[in-house]
């Protein structure tokens, strides 16, 4: 996998704040965000490259080996291993197979598979005719969709390294849930597995309905005549209409609930939340004379 300079994915300089990071992640997601660029491949990539670089920079564990590591990061333990097992051999050898690295800053140029190749693969270094296999590098991506999309299993395709990908969602995802497709990172080193794909779910807020759990919340409005005297009212919900029946003098704030009408629970087919429907009473307005004048003689009863 080609090196990605993530300092410059964000356009900030490796002297960059914890905050300047933060600003500058959210300026270019908001740019390139795919919800703002429809079928459009290159900007997919380019999020997706955004994500990883603030996935790095923002965690100071991770940041401190990017900046040692490059693009070899996340071998950083393993590096540091075969740089004991280098320091041991020169002192019982008094060689590390003819090929001195300068590990004052980081690799001193040197590539990261020259250095294995150099430790494990050649004769006379301390693994003979070995090549040391590593794990690929593992890809984050986030998956935005809306929540009638997490309601139903269904099919989507998210572009990662410029590669499509077609997953299969699960009805009841959660907005934030972090799911791992193994073998759909960046490939391994010396023949090693490839890393792996984690792709967290960013659902949108629905303008109707509110997710908390498994469970819907809904806002119905009534008239004043519906709310004193009871009607049957037809309330949409997200698996259909249903009917049913405003109890005479129904205070407005009043709660139904409909057991098992709510969001689908994550992988439990055939299993439902519930839906809890608020009646809001709407007062009319613009009443005419004939109207206040009914209204004065049920105030005076």
């Amino acid at each position: 996998m080609d090196f990605v300079d993530y300092y410059s994915v964000l356009g900030i300089p490796k002297t960059a704040s914890d905050e300047d990071i933060k600003k500058a992640y959210r300026k270019l997601a908001r740019k390139h965000h795919p919800d703002l660029n429809p079928n459009d491949a290159e900007a997919n990539k380019k999020f997706q490259q955004i994500n990883e670089a603030n996935e790095i920079l923002s965690d100071p564990e991770k940041r401190k080996k990017y900046d040692q590591y490059g693009k070899d990061w996340q071998h950083a333990e393993q590096f540091e291993e075969a740089r004991r097992q280098q320091q041991q051999y020169r002192q019982q050898y008094g060689q590390d197979g003819g090929r001195e690295y300068d590990f004052s800053d980081g690799f001193g140029g040197a590539d990261f598979s020259d250095f294995l190749s150099s430790m494990f693969g050649q004769e006379g270094g301390p693994g003979r005719g070995r090549q040391v296999k590593f794990k690929g590098q593992d890809y984050q991506a986030e998956l935005h969709i809306n929540l009638r999309d997490a309601y139903a299993t269904h099919k989507q395709t998210l572009t990662v390294d410029g590669k499509n990908i077609r997953i299969t969602v699960p009805a009841g995802i959660e907005n934030g849930q972090k799911i791992k497709l193994a073998g759909y990172g960046s490939p391994g080193v010396n023949g090693g597995p490839s890393g792996d794909l984690y792709i967290t779910f960013v659902i949108a807020d629905d303008a109707r309905y509110k997710r908390k759990g498994n469970d819907i919340y809904v806002d119905e409005e009534i008239d004043l005549y519906t709310a004193m005297l009871g009607a049957e009212r037809i309330v949409e919900t997200m698996d259909g209409k249903v009917k049913l029946t405003v109890k005479p003098e129904t205070q407005s704030g009043t709660k139904v609930r409909l057991k098992g009408k709510g969001f689908p629970v994550y992988k439990q087919d055939g299993t439902f939340g519930d839906l809890y429907i608020t009646w809001q009473v709407k007062l009319p307005t613009n009443l005419t004379e004939q109207q206040k004048e009914l209204f004065r003689q049920l105030a005076a009863l």
